[in-house]
């Protein structure tokens, strides 16, 4: 049975996070916390990875110790699975959590602690052909239907977690209000090294570059696929169905080439300068 979508503050939410809201919007964030943040299939795992290894250094053991939705639980969904409220409230400090709620939804205590967050954005075509595949198994959320109709909610913000224009643009307008690293996608695709000694700084930690090379082979795709602490193959699977697609595809950029018809990236190229027009950010969708 398909999840529904309800409107939160003008944002989609799926119905069952809707439902917990209240409990969301008080989580008990504390000092020295670090909030991952992105919109849904824009390097969300990838990040965590590398932030675990950072804060290990580079440490494979540690990390494979339980899964990354166990390592670092995912705030909107702690009333579905474990851990639970009680748990994320009992883990040591610091930790890392998760979230995929745009910059105004994120629970007020991340901003008043001044937590350290750290963003990654997608270029949007990528977004939506990653996320289309994802919504075939997310359970909390409606059935995608075909690739024209979803790529039509995409665009008006008719998905889980709403609009990426506006959550992308939103946090990078309070970047400099707040504690946020901001990172593309595609540049840590291309220059992994460089962007992994941005979050190590970010984290103040020091590591020499024998490590970071370990963490940029630890955390690469055919690495993390392999990994099943890594790959969300232990993922409940009342929130994600793997049966059919795998959570871990192609982690790639330009796959959505493969996907568009020309006459839909015209469409889509349209809608994405009016909801950014004005704005200062530029993606590469093929590197």
């Amino acid at each position: 049975m398909p999840g529904k979508l309800q409107i939160v503050e003008g944002v989609s939410i799926a119905e069952v996070i809707a439902s917990n809201w209240q409990q969301i919007q008080t989580f008990q964030a504390r000092p020295g916390d670090v909030l991952i943040a992105t919109y849904p299939k824009s390097g969300t795992t990838w990040i965590q990875e590398i932030v675990d290894l950072i804060l290990n250094e580079g440490n494979e053991e540690i990390c494979r110790r339980s899964p990354t939705h166990e390592r670092m639980p995912f705030v909107e969904l702690l009333n579905l699975m474990k851990p639970g409220p009680e748990e994320v409230n009992a883990m040591p400090s610091p930790r890392v959590l998760k979230t995929h709620l745009p910059v105004q939804l994120v629970p007020p205590f991340f901003w008043r602690y001044k937590c350290k967050v750290i963003y990654v954005a997608r270029n949007p075509r990528d977004t939506v052909t990653s996320y289309y595949y994802f919504d075939h198994m997310v359970q909390i959320h409606p059935a995608p239907g075909n690739w024209e109709e979803y790529l039509h909610r995409f665009m008006k913000g008719d998905v889980g977690w709403g609009s990426w224009y506006d959550q992308v643009k939103g946090f990078w307008e309070q970047k400099d209000q707040h504690n946020i690293l901001y990172l593309f996608f595609e540049d840590i695709k291309q220059n992994p090294i460089h962007e992994i000694r941005k979050v190590m700084r970010f984290l103040d930690k020091d590591l020499p570059e024998e490590v970071l090379e370990k963490i940029v082979h630890l955390s690469s795709f055919d690495q993390m696929k392999d990994n099943p602490m890594a790959n969300f193959s232990a993922f409940p699977s009342d929130v994600v169905d793997q049966s059919h697609y795998k959570f871990m595809r192609k982690g790639k950029v330009g796959d959505w080439k493969s996907h568009f018809t020309v006459q839909q990236n015209e469409m889509f190229e349209e809608k994405y300068q009016q909801q950014m027009h004005g704005s200062a950010m530029k993606f590469n969708y093929e590197i």
